[in-house]
Parts: C-alpha cells; structure tokens; sequence
C-alpha cells in the first residue's frame, strides 16, 4: 500500500492542531520549520528545488501547498524512498492515483498535476509502517518521469498558481471562510482551535488549500481544485463543495432529530403507559391489556369452537398475556384472536323446509328451468324427511365407513344470460337462508381461497372463511361464480385448492393456512357456475352434481321479458306503467331481428334501450301513453342487423355450402361449411380457425368421399386434377369437435355432384370412414339455435334420439328431426334430387 490516510479526519485535526496552529501564525508563506526526523539532517530555511525530484503516489488523498498533512506509508519502494529523502534534502513529489484500488500505481496510473512537499516528521511502526508529516510548498506538473526502479522519479516544472486582487476575490475568500465556519459550527468535535487558526487567514491561495485539505470531497473534485491554475476558479469551486455539504450536513441532522423525537415519543408513551399501570392499580382496576385479555377469554369461551380451535385460541392468549402491548407479535396475535372468535362456529340459520313456498319462490324468481327446481324441492324434501324421522345427526352404523352429508354440491352449466347467477339468489331466499357469491373469474392465487401463513406480513384468511365471517352463519349458500375461469401461475393452482372445499368427504375439516384449525363446511350449499365443463379440471368436476341449463326458446323469453325484463328497466330507466306498454308481437320482433343470443340479457338491453328513448319524450313534456309495437320497434331500435332465413337462404343458393349445429361456451350456434374447388394438384386444404378434432374429421369426409367416388358419379382421376378447399367461415372465431363431420361430407358432395342443400336444412353428427354416424353432445342447445335461425329440419343421429326429450314440446312440434345412421340417409335428407350427369364425370372421363 503506497500511502494511506492515517485516521480520521477528526483523529488527524487533532495530531495536527499544535504545530499547525504555530506555523500558520508564524509562517505564512507556508514554509516548512525545522524539525528533528529520524536519521537526517535539519531542512534548509528557504530549500531549492530541483528539476528532478522522487514521485511518492498517494491513493485517496491529496495534498496541497502551504498544508500540513500526516500520511502512512506501507509499501516497501515507498519507505525506500522515504530513507532516501530524509537522508538527503527531505523533498518529495506528491501526485494523487487516479484508481485508488490499485496497490501499486505506474506512471501512467497517476495525474498530472502535484505538489513537491518537505518531510517534517517521520515515526517508524512496529507493524513496518511509517508515519511522516509532509508539509505541501509549491505546485509542479509532470514533465516526465526518468526512473521507475527502485522507486518512481520525475522532471517537474513549477507551476505557480495566478492570485487575482480586488473585491469579487475577497468577497469569494469571505463567502469560502463563512460557509467553512458554518460547517463547522454543525460538527461539535470540529476544533475550536483550528477553526480559530484558519479565520485569521488572509491570503485566498492559504484560505482555498487550507479549507479544501479539512474539507471531505471526491477524489477528482479534490485534484481539480490543485489543478486549477486561478486563485479565484479554486475559490469558487470550493465554495460549491462546502455549500453542498452545507445542505447534506444540515438534512442528516434534520433526519436524526426526526428520529429522536420519534424514540424520545416511545420513550414518553411507554413511561406514560406504565405510570396508567401503576395508577389502575392503586385503584384496584385492571389495565388495558388485561382487560382485553380477559375480553378475549370471554369470546373464546362463547363462540362455541371445537375442541382443537379451544386449545389453539388459549395458548394464543396466554402468549398474548406474557408480551408488551408495544410488541409487533403481541399485535399479530390480537387480529388472530379476533379472526378466530368472530367465525361463526355454530351460528346455523334455521331451512324452511315448505315445499310449496319454495316451489312459489322459484316460479316467482324465473320462468322454466323445470330440472334445476325439481333438484331444490329434492334436497329439501329429503332435508325434512331427515329432521322429521330424526336421522340428522344420527349414527345408526358405527361401522359406516362414508359419513353423513349435510350440504349440497351443485354446477350450474349453460350459456351467459339464462339465470344461473340470480338462480342461486332464488334458492336461498326459498331455503330462507344467507346467500354469498364469491367470482372465481381471473383469479390465480391459491393463497385467495387457502389463506396466507401467519409468517407472511398482511397474512389474511382465504376469501372462504373471510365471506362466511361476514355473513354470520355457517349454513349460507355460497355461489362460486365463473368457476371456469380459474387461472393458474406460480402462485399455486385454486382449482386445487377448491378441491377440499367442494369434496363432501373432507370440507367438514376444512383447514385455512392463516386459522390452522378445522373448520366444518358440510353445512355449506356450494353453488359453482359455469359456461363450459371442457377447463374444468377432471377431479374438481367430479365433485360437484353437473345440472345444464340450456337456452331458452321464443315463447321463454317472451314469457321472462313480459314478466321479469320489460319491468325492471320501466322502473329502473324512471318510467310508470301506464307510460309505456310493451306488446307481445313487438317482443317476438326483438327476439327474431335484434338478439341472437342463448339468453335474455341482450333481449333486456335491447328493451331498456327503447325505455331510455321513450324517457327521453316524457321527459320533454309528452304525456300520452307510448305503445311499443312491431313498427314502433323499427322506429326506435333502427333496422334489424339479423334475418336469419334471408340470410341462409341467400348462402345455400350455391352447391358447396351447408348448415350445420354447433355447441359453444354461450350456447348453440349454426355454423356454415363452404366447399370450393379449382384446377390443379396440390391437394386439400381446410381453413377456419379449427381444432386438432375438426382437421380429422374433414381429412376422415373427404376420405369418404374418395373411396365412394364411383357411386357419387365423380370420375377416378378428378382428384389428381384439382384442388379442394373446405373454409368455416367466422375465422376468427376459434372451432373443434367432431359434430361437423356429416356436414362437411355433405358440402363436398354438393360441391362435386352439383347438388344443392334443400332450405331449411341443417345436420350435426360425427362420422366414420365407413359411413357411420355416430352421437354428438349439446343437442338440445344445437336445436334451439336452428329454431332461432328459423330452420325447419334437422338431422342428427340416431343414437341421439333419447335427447330429443330434452327439447321443449313447443319446438318439436314446429320442426322435423331426420333421425339418420349412416352418411347414405344423410345425403339423401340433405342434398336435393339429381338432374343431370355431374360436369366432373363428363369433363374427367378422357
């Protein structure tokens, strides 16, 4: 190590303060006084120097003329240079290294611009350091170094600084000494002394080395105030380091007094606290944490926990009882006290079990829906059979292996719009019990349905226990909305953690990570809902009872919009009954020509659309009544966007094209199949936006089609001679299953035959390459989206046959259903007559 600083700055002040004091009273111009060193001889009074002088590197640290400073030397060339310089006329050159890392530095390491200094005092080390005392006598630059062995030697040319006179140089020096002082008077261990010593300064060249040696600065601002050749440009640059240590001394006391007031507040309130203490007890009252102590016994012993909750809850008081109340712990368990005595462990809500109140409620609530309240009147009639013939509660068989279930499992399945959340509402109001309803939608942390750890910061209980705190019974119905739309990341999976909550073997222990005790929630009716079981993981979908709600037809939704929609928005768009009146045919020209939709919510905008408008002449003074019928519906809603005959009609009128039933998310949907073909070679080709399942079931129709070629009258060799391409329009709508097979077989075929699909057409079935058709699912949705198109016939499989129960009376008497088994029966419902030899065998026979 070349040269060290040798303490701290205020170790050094003091080291410095006896002969800095005398020779700044009694050497101005900065020249070193004699002093007895260690093996040499007494320095000259005014010393020559030479041009060529030994270069000592320092590392962090500069040193200035006219300054005193002790420096500490380690490095074994530097103390030989040392020796050498106290044994001759004891002056050196000092040069700051520009990486003050760097042990060893070169002459390339080091700035350009030192000071040569006079060794004053030199104290050898037990350790092999030195400590010498240099005193800075002029300014050199570096003319180039002439040996680098055993130690660093250099040319030099004196470079004496510029001092300006006037009044900008001695109000600089003023402003300089000023803010020094300033300085000064923040740091209690500055010496007076010094501070004293360097005030009675006059020179501006003494005033800027001296303040900038004691000043604490980066290693480059330090250099460049030596290297600045004015007295004036030296003053001005100090002047902006001392301003802003100023400011940054002046923040970190404001910071510390900020923290002391702020401990001496603790120190007062906790004293305070204990002088209440030691006053309640004189007075023979408790005090606040033994009151809340005992406030806490009292709850734990009525919240009526089980038995392992008990004993968890008293040996969080007993902890609690032993910690100051200032104590981080003594807070986190306080709120899991409070947590755990507010749940409601035996808080039940009593069922109404009247079966006729309960069937006059859902009718009351919703229109249709026979299966779903058939399954309500089921639960409570075995619900009251239980309570009556005293089985609830009752363990006949100890050898039973299942135990008895108290709640209900449900998943209500269908389309957006056909009630499945205020379904949940109904059943609660006709069970008389509390309802919740916690969405499911987007969420990705599992700690939501689980809780957090006590460990983490904020740890809260999972949304479960936190909705059941806030309803205040342990028997609600809990509706799990969107329970299809779970994610999952790196923050677990709630699909799960949904498991054990809607597992009737294992909810009646229950465990959230933040209570860690169990909690029973068999009582619980678990309501999930759903648009699609397909993201539903397997196990989560075997745990709950599957109920489907599928669309609704024509008479249903003239029946929900007359009864429920129409007025709800009369009331909510602020009208009265007598000013608006709805009829059924304008309705029915609503449902056919403004929505397309499984549901009703489309339809309820679409009726609060024309209330907001009849609003708005109401609210202008009209007073006669507004009678909304089919012509009124064009005036305010505009023209129809759909027509639905005209538009299929309008499709088909080519061969290739043809109709066919899907099942989606938000109910049935007529997709349309196009086939096309053109001269060439390169193949077939299937476009859409389709699935894995929808490419096989083309590559498997056209397959078909090959190999009964010669019985469709299509030549051997067409096939080689020109390209096909089958297109699912609405490509950016993503499609998959296997139900389109039939209606892409039948689209190639009309395509290569000529033969157009008969109106009011539209099939759904898989097929195989044997030409079997095999059942689909989704049918009841799949048929009523046909009926809102206004198709009349539709063929299926006949496998599918006992499905057709499922579809409202109403729509099987207004349409034919072709009940089919093979692809032969498919195309003879389907395709019309054949007029003539098709163009492919003719123009293909040579």
């Amino acid at each position: 190590m070349d040269v060290l600083e040798w303490a701290a700055r205020e170790d050094a002040l003091q080291f410095l303060l006896p002969s800095l004091v005398s020779e700044f009273q009694q050497q101005p111009d900065g020249a070193g006084a004699p002093s007895d060193v260690e093996g040499g001889q007494n320095a000259a009074d005014e010393p020559e120097y030479p041009q060529e002088v030994p270069i000592l590197p320092l590392r962090g640290v500069v040193v200035y003329p006219h300054v005193a400073v002790p420096l500490t030397i380690g490095q074994p060339r530097s103390i030989r240079l040392m020796d050498d310089v106290v044994a001759g006329n004891r002056l050196v050159g000092l040069v700051a290294a520009r990486d003050p890392e760097k042990e060893t530095p070169g002459p390339e390491d080091l700035y350009s611009v030192g000071t040569i200094a006079a060794v004053h005092r030199l104290l050898r080390s037990p350790d092999g350091t030195m400590r010498i005392l240099v005193q800075g006598l002029a300014r050199f630059r570096l003319d180039g170094f002439t040996a680098e062995e055993p130690y660093l030697k250099a040319r030099i040319q004196l470079a004496p600084e510029t001092v300006e006179s006037g009044l900008e140089i001695e109000a600089l020096k003023r402003n300089v000494l000023a803010q020094f002082e300033h300085i000064a008077d923040l740091i209690p261990s500055f010496p007076k002394e010094l501070l004293a010593s360097i005030s009675g300064l006059e020179e501006p060249l003494d005033v800027a080395y001296t303040i900038a040696n004691f000043q604490r600065m980066e290693l480059e601002t330090a250099q460049e105030i030596l290297a600045l050749d004015s007295a004036t440009e030296k003053l001005r640059r100090l002047l902006t380091v001392l301003l802003r240590e100023s400011q940054m001394i002046e923040l970190g006391q404001k910071i510390q007094n900020e923290a002391r007031e702020e401990m001496e507040k603790v120190q007062r309130e906790y004293f305070l606290r204990e002088q209440l203490k030691a006053i309640r007890r004189e007075l023979g009252e408790k005090d606040e944490q033994a009151a809340e102590v005992e406030k806490f016994r009292e709850k734990i012993e009525t919240a009526g926990m089980s038995e392992e909750a008990y004993r968890q809850a008293m040996e969080e008081l007993d902890r609690m009882a032993s910690l100051p109340v200032a104590s981080a712990e003594y807070g986190v368990i306080r709120t899991y006290l409070d947590w755990l005595t507010s749940i409601p462990w035996q808080a039940l809500t009593a069922d109404n079990l009247d079966l006729e109140h309960a069937r006059r409620v859902l009718e009351e609530d919703h229109y249709g829906l026979e299966d779903v309240k058939e399954r309500i009147l089921e639960f409570l009639a075995v619900r009251k059979l239980r309570l009556e013939r005293g089985f609830v509660g009752s363990q006949p068989d100890q050898n039973l292996i299942r135990r008895e279930r108290e709640g209900v499992i449900l998943c209500f399945v269908g389309p957006p719009g056909v009630g499945k959340t205020s379904l949940g509402r109904s059943i609660a109001r006709a069970m008389e019990r509390k309802f919740i309803r916690m969405s499911l939608g987007g969420l990705h942390d599992e700690a939501e349905i689980r809780g957090h750890r006590r460990t983490y910061i904020g740890a809260m209980p999972g949304r479960i226990m936190q909705s059941l705190r806030r309803i205040g019974t342990r028997n609600p119905v809990f509706m799990l909305d969107e329970i299809d739309k779970l994610g999952m990341d790196f923050r677990g999976d709630p699909a799960s953690a949904l498991l054990e909550v809607l597992d009737p073997e294992q909810n009646a222990e229950f465990r959230d990570n933040y209570l860690d005790v169990a909690f029973d929630l068999s009582q619980v009716m678990f309501i999930a809902t759903a648009n699609s079981l397909s993201s539903i993981p397997g196990p989560l979908r075997d745990r709950m009872e599957i109920i489907h709600l599928s669309g609704y037809t024509e008479n249903e939704k003239v029946e929900i919009a007359r009864r429920y929609l129409v007025p709800r928005q009369v009331r909510e768009n602020g009208l009265l009954r007598k000013e608006i009146r709805f009829h059924v045919v304008a309705l029915r020209q609503i449902i056919r020509g403004y929505t397309r939709e499984a549901g009703v919510r489309e339809l309820e905008r679409k009726s609060g659309a024309i209330c907001r408008k009849v609003s708005v002449r109401v609210a202008q003074g009209e007073s006669e009544t507004v009678v909304v019928n089919k012509a009124a519906v064009a005036e305010l809603l505009g023209s129809p966007p759909f027509r639905s005959e005209d538009e299929i009609n309008l499709r088909i009128s080519r061969p290739g094209v043809v109709p066919g039933l899907a099942w989606t998310p938000v109910g049935g949907e007529v997709l349309f199949v196009e086939a096309t073909l053109m001269p060439g070679g390169k193949g077939f080709q299937v476009t859409g936006s389709i699935g894995n399942v929808m490419h096989e079931s083309a590559r498997a129709a056209l397959s078909y089609v090959r190999a009964n070629a010669r019985r469709y009258g299509i030549a051997a060799n067409f096939f080689s001679k020109h390209d096909i391409h089958l297109h699912v329009p609405a490509g950016a709508q993503p499609k998959d299953g296997p139900s389109a097979g039939v209606t892409m077989i039948t689209a190639l075929v009309s395509l290569l035959t000529g033969r157009k699909v008969r109106q009011g057409v539209a099939m759904t079935g898989e097929i195989t390459l044997r030409g079997q058709v095999l059942r689909i699912g989704g049918l009841k949705d799949k048929v009523l989206a046909a009926h809102r198109y206004g198709l009349k016939t539709v063929i299926l499989p006949q496998s599918n046959a006992p499905d057709l129960e499922d579809v409202p009376e109403e729509i099987r008497a207004r349409m034919r259903f072709v009940l089919v088994k093979t692809v032969d029966e498919v195309l003879e419902a389907a395709l019309m007559p054949r007029r003539r030899s098709p163009k492919t065998a003719d123009k293909d026979k040579s």
